[in-house]
């Protein structure tokens, strides 16, 4: 009796851990959906904050559209439906590099991320939190550029299945990278007053060398190079190869959409922007004791 009574006491002690371990993410998962809420509530009420997000790309796209928007000869498209993956792409990429890169400085300077730390909140909800912000907000964006480049650009939505996977994991992968490079650039400005520009000028250098706002068939080699180093250009060439024909494959420098590239690029800065952030990331000022 003894014996069987030890042997439950040993398996129960020896659960505990797991369960503990189970409890903790449950935790961290609830408190992160709480967070979210908070954070979309707070993003919605800054008016001026939702017109820009959602404003700004469609009136560079209708001015680029305007500008550029003759027909691509050989591939059957203009260059306004090439404009709007570019769009897409430059969203993804604002609403998560950008926005969490800016916003995580300001926290941290005003000594938010410092007194959250110090609560029993796991600090993957906080993380979590930041994720649903960047997603729901993506989400309404990229809708939106969808809807304005069907409406007046012509642009056809993928026909089939495998379409709309290609373009569910580019925009997961994208957005997964561009997110932790956000949280990484977060770490760099020294204050709130320099965290837009700091964050802000590297996003505009890759918009010009990616693609988004010159097609690549006009930029100089040196600049697809420096461009192909980074996501945003393999976002933007993804998401053509999504909404555009494949005759418009022939632009593009390798001729294809190189679809199995894209993913492994896009899958290695997911992997990089990770360590970047456990290498980087703080929740106090360099000047903070």
């Amino acid at each position: 009796m003894t014996a069987t009574t030890t042997g439950k006491r040993d398996a129960a002690e020896a659960a505990a851990p797991g369960r503990a371990e189970r409890g903790t993410w449950a935790l961290a998962w609830s408190l992160g959906l709480s967070r979210g809420g908070l954070e979309l509530k707070q993003f919605f009420r800054m008016r001026e904050q939702v017109v820009f997000t959602f404003a700004f790309p469609i009136v560079f796209l209708f001015l680029f559209a305007s500008i550029f928007g003759d027909e691509m000869e050989g591939t059957g498209t203009t260059a306004a439906q090439h404009y709007v993956a570019s769009m897409i792409a430059a969203g993804i990429m604002s609403t998560s590099f950008q926005s969490l890169g800016i916003s995580i400085a300001v926290e941290r300077d005003e000594k938010q991320l410092r007194r959250l730390r110090g609560t029993p909140m796991p600090p993957a909800a906080y993380f979590l939190g930041k994720v649903w912000l960047v997603l729901v907000t993506c989400l309404l964006e990229t809708a939106v550029l969808l809807a304005f480049g069907t409406t007046l650009y012509d642009v056809e939505l993928p026909g089939d299945l495998t379409g709309w996977l290609t373009f569910g994991w580019i925009f997961l992968l994208g957005l997964t990278g561009c997110s932790l490079l956000g949280i990484a650039i977060s770490s760099v400005p020294r204050s709130a007053k320099s965290a837009t520009s700091v964050v802000v000028l590297p996003f505009l250098v890759l918009q010009f060398v990616s693609g988004v706002y010159i097609l690549v068939d006009a930029l100089p080699d040196w600049m697809l190079t420096v461009g192909s180093v980074f996501p945003l250009k393999w976002m933007v060439q993804g998401l053509r190869g999504v909404f555009l024909p494949d005759a418009a494959a022939v632009l593009e420098p390798a001729g294809s959409w190189e679809f199995g590239r894209i993913a492994l690029v896009l899958g290695a800065w997911c992997v990089g922007g990770l360590l970047l952030c456990l290498l980087t990331f703080r929740w106090k000022n360099r000047d903070d004791a």
